[in-house]
């Protein structure tokens, strides 16, 4: 019964996680809007999605030679999804690829869109919880 209720639940988990880490990547990137040189990055939220639901990583393995070697991550991947560069539409003169109107909607798009799937778990939950009471 609970390994139902958990695959129920595991997509949306999943989403939820892969959202906070878009946040993430995009509050730095509005955060770095005026550092020269700063590349703006993103992830392929679909492509992601669909790499943490299969159980594949999109992501090379890093070679450790050395039992001492630490399991960094250089910031190739999020959550296994790799981290990519926007392409600017204005090149700027310090080399900033920050667009804040592109970043602004962007981030503005995922926060509706954790904010739906976080209703949408909530009510599965309501759902459940009434069919268990009855």
């Amino acid at each position: 019964m609970v390994n139902k209720l958990d695959d129920v639940l595991r997509f949306q988990q999943t989403a939820l996680s892969l959202r906070a880490a878009r946040q993430e990547l995009l509050a730095s990137n509005i955060a770095n809007a005026d550092t020269p040189n700063y590349k703006a990055r993103d992830i392929n939220f679909a492509s992601a999605l669909q790499n943490a639901l299969a159980g594949t990583s999109a992501g090379l393995p890093v070679a450790q030679t050395s039992p001492m070697h630490l399991d960094g991550n250089a910031g190739g991947t999020v959550l296994g999804a790799p981290v990519m560069y926007r392409k600017p539409v204005q090149p700027s003169a310090d080399g900033n690829t920050v667009d804040m109107d592109v970043e602004r909607a962007q981030f503005a798009d995922n926060a509706l869109r954790y904010e739906a799937s976080v209703r949408f778990v909530s009510e599965q939950m309501r759902a459940m919880l009434t069919a268990i009471q009855g």
